[in-house]
């Protein structure tokens, strides 16, 4: 477990994937700083696709979701992706009512989520070598 400011979380840096499970029942404005803060970190340290455990999590409100756009956009940016997974109804709601269901990547467990991102590697490779052909 580590503690950055008020937040809790795990933290698993994989080759092609880091995992962070949260392990607050709140995502809200007294630890989505420090979570967004996280995902700037993890992407300049070169983590393109980050899979966002939320299994602990009961509740988001808006200023968690701007986190989880912000790893969102930047995954997107360096050719990764962000999968988020093990959200319960009350996230997901929030995440209809914004509209949001066609943005992110969401599936139901963790071990989909790494299936994602593998496929999602694949494919950049694949894109990758027609480019060079």
């Amino acid at each position: 477990m580590i503690n950055i400011g008020n937040m809790r979380l795990e933290k698993s840096v994989e080759e092609k994937y880091t995992i962070i499970k949260l392990l607050e029942e709140k995502l809200d404005s007294r630890i989505s700083p420090e979570l967004k803060g996280e995902f700037i970190n993890l992407n300049a340290q070169g983590s393109r696709n980050i899979i966002l455990n939320l299994e602990n999590v009961k509740y988001v409100d808006s200023s968690g979701l701007s986190a989880i756009l912000t790893a969102n956009r930047l995954c997107g940016t360096s050719g990764g992706i962000l999968v988020i997974c093990h959200i319960n109804s009350h996230v997901e709601k929030l995440i209809k009512i914004s509209h949001l269901e066609s943005v992110l990547n969401i599936l139901p467990t963790q071990d989909e989520a790494v299936q994602e991102v593998f496929m999602a590697e694949i494919e950049n490779e694949i894109s990758n070598d027609a480019e060079t052909l």
